[in-house]
């Protein structure tokens, strides 16, 4: 059996892995409004949380400020986001190398106990 300690760090490294998954389909995809919903909902909510108050000021001013125009200049903004999100990303790697999580096996001791 499993017991996992699951740090604030390594919820927060779990779910800025999900946003980008889902920020890089809706991008391949090509869904703007999907796009634009990540940006201004889930990707400031998460930069929040984070303590990444750049982040969620970037995230916020794609989306309130000046209308694009295009979509390729949309498109341009939210690659820059994917990348500002990568950075924060292996940041997060550098800093937690090694301690994301701390899962160990129940000694067999333990094991035999509980029967």
């Amino acid at each position: 059996m499993l017991h996992c300690n699951m740090t604030a760090s390594t919820l927060l490294q779990l779910s800025l892995d999900d946003l980008l998954a889902d920020l890089r389909h809706a991008r391949r995809q090509g869904e703007l409004a999907r796009l634009a919903l990540l940006a201004y909902c889930e990707v400031r909510r998460w930069a929040r949380q984070a303590g990444e108050t750049e982040v969620a000021e970037h995230a916020a001013a794609m989306i309130t400020e000046t209308p694009y125009a295009s979509r390729e200049s949309f498109l341009a903004q939210v690659d820059g986001l994917i990348r500002e999100l990568d950075e924060v990303r292996s940041r997060f790697d550098l800093l937690g190398a090694g301690t994301a999580g701390v899962c160990a096996a129940a000694p067999p001791q333990a094991a035999a106990q509980r029967r």
